[in-house]
């Protein structure tokens, strides 16, 4: 499996398990100047952008490590240019999650770790 079937994959397999959750995923690949959302979602009335970080388990650094200072500060912009391009949204709460996902050889998930409101200004907290 190539590694951009692996994302969509995963992205894909993380939008189901969000829905059967109770989740409104209402965006997939919102892309705008400053980047792209892999899925913006509702959360009962809190809007969520979620990251989705795969990995196969032969990979030695975990998934959530590739979130770096930089990609959160281009998810915090892109959320921005969402809320500007949908101001439905506007007066919502927001957060940004990151879901890491390891799937073995066969792309079979093996391990899901959830990190609600993971991302946020000057803060790392998933390491």
């Amino acid at each position: 499996m190539r590694r951009s079937e692996l994302g969509e994959a995963g992205e894909a397999a993380v939008a189901r398990w969000l829905a059967d959750r109770g989740w409104v995923v209402i965006a997939r690949n919102w892309r705008c100047r400053s980047g792209e959302l892999d899925i913006v979602a509702l959360d009962d009335d809190v809007l969520v952008a979620v990251e989705v970080k795969v990995r196969r388990v032969d990979v030695a650094e975990p998934a959530e490590w590739a979130v770096t200072t930089a990609k959160r500060r281009r998810l915090l912009a892109t959320l921005e240019e969402f809320l500007a391009a949908h101001p439905e949204h506007g007066q919502r709460l927001c957060r940004i999650d990151l879901v890491a996902v390891t799937v073995d050889r066969a792309g079979r998930v093996v391990r899901w770790r959830h990190f609600p409101g993971s991302v946020s200004e000057g803060e790392d907290g998933w390491r």
